[in-house]
């Protein structure tokens, strides 16, 4: 038994909106056992939309649907509904008598238009909708040449009403597959995601289970872990030696699980040593502050960061040196290890990090030399920089660099300095 998605919306065909229901149904659907085998986006298109129902009600046993149930003209999930299965539409009081019902108690006048939210297909049944004016629709369609019918629901696309009408009204009517499906991500940096994969080695072969994909995100690389087996247990199993080998293989590399950021990690070690942190920074514009206050109980390690982003504030605000600045430049391992050194003192922390401006880049010039900006740490009678060099998207120098500090931090605290 698989199933499939389909989204839709030229809102989202267009890149006007990102289509998180997908996402979201996949791991609910993950949760019971039902894998997901294809995600469909459809333009607010009559004929568009049939043929895709028609494809996908081959091919799936259970065709999940988001959007287009509202009351404009361009709704037309139920009129597609009703085209591929041949149906008219017809009225359903008790969902028109709803959707009055909802007018009502915001004081408003309902349109004419909002009655074609009570019509459905013939032979379709409608689910409930408590937190919005459009009801769902549910149908079981035969299929001659398969040996079940393909099972279609209907959702809304705004995501409050969907999970909710999904929990509530959909998913007690799916049959959970014969195979538990589990899920975790491993969170890594200072890799790229060739060398990476060249350390798991055979941890990343097709068709081990449980399967392990790689992905990167602004420097950070993730290993995604799926599990398949007869029980919860079983798969978690499978998850927890995976997650050993590859802790194994890659070593410090490993920061974090899941939605964990390095920001994260930074702080549970300060915790962990009863340190504090300060920050400065010139090319990253306040990105370390805004990542490590965003982290529940920051307060009691991190105690501010400056802004530096000229040779005035460098020298007014962290201390550097004039003829420094002067021979070495802005951006240069000695001017960060002075910015951290300074912005410790500053603030009276055990530890100080900081990032140099971050250089302005053509990723298309081939022969441009490659660009450069430099962390810094300093602690207790000691400083460590690091270069970082800038390879493609100019966009994420930024979080790069900001990523690159933590990390050097982190990498400093592992190692007991």
């Amino acid at each position: 038994m698989h199933a499939e998605i389909l989204s839709v919306g030229s809102e989202i065909t267009t890149g006007a909106k990102l289509d998180t229901n997908s996402q979201w149904l996949s791991l609910e659907l993950a949760e019971i056992g039902i894998p997901v085998v294809a995600h469909t986006t459809i333009a607010d298109e009559l004929d568009a939309m049939i043929g895709a129902l028609r494809i996908a009600s081959e091919r799936s046993d259970i065709v999940l649907i988001t959007g287009g149930l509202g009351p404009t003209l361009d709704d037309l999930t139920r009129d597609a509904l009703a085209g591929f299965l041949g149906k008219p539409l017809v009225m359903h009081e008790p969902s028109l008598e709803h959707v009055k019902q909802m007018f009502s108690r915001r004081n408003r006048p309902m349109p004419e238009r909002n009655v074609i939210q009570a019509m459905f297909p013939a032979g379709s049944e409608p689910l409930g909708n408590p937190r919005g004016t459009a009801p769902g629709i549910w149908v079981v369609v035969p299929r001659p040449n398969r040996f079940s019918p393909c099972r279609i629901a209907a959702m809304p696309g705004v995501p409050s009403e969907m999970k909710t009408m999904f929990r509530q009204q959909v998913l007690s009517r799916l049959d959970g597959g014969d195979r538990v499906i589990r899920r975790a991500r491993i969170n890594c940096f200072g890799g790229g995601e060739s060398q990476i994969e060249e350390l798991l080695g055979d941890l990343t072969a097709r068709g081990r289970d449980p399967d392990i994909g790689i992905t990167a995100h602004e420097a950070t690389i993730t290993m995604r872990i799926t599990a398949q087996g007869s029980t919860i247990d079983e798969c978690r199993e499978k998850i927890d030696k995976s997650r050993a080998a590859i802790v194994n293989r890659l070593g410090t590399l490993v920061f974090g699980e899941e939605d964990e950021e390095l920001e994260h990690a930074v702080v549970r070690v300060l915790h962990q040593r009863r340190a504090s942190l300060s920050t400065a920074e010139s090319g990253t514009g306040g990105l370390l502050a805004h990542r490590l206050t965003g982290v529940t109980g920051f307060e009691t390690c991190y105690m501010g960061g400056v802004v530096v982003p000229t040779n005035i504030a460098k020298r007014e605000l962290v201390s550097v040196p004039a003829d420094l600045l002067s021979v070495k430049g802005p951006i240069s391992a000695e001017v960060a290890q002075a910015m951290a050194q300074g912005c410790r003192v500053r603030f009276g922390t055990d530890f100080a990090i900081a990032v140099t401006e971050v250089p302005e880049f053509d990723p298309n010039d081939p022969l441009a030399p490659v660009p450069a900006s430099y962390v810094a740490v300093a602690g207790p009678n000691w400083q460590r920089a690091e270069q970082v060099q800038h390879f493609g998207d100019p966009a994420i120098a930024k979080s790069r660099t900001a990523k690159s500090a933590m990390n050097l931090l982190r990498l400093s605290l592992i190692e007991g300095v």
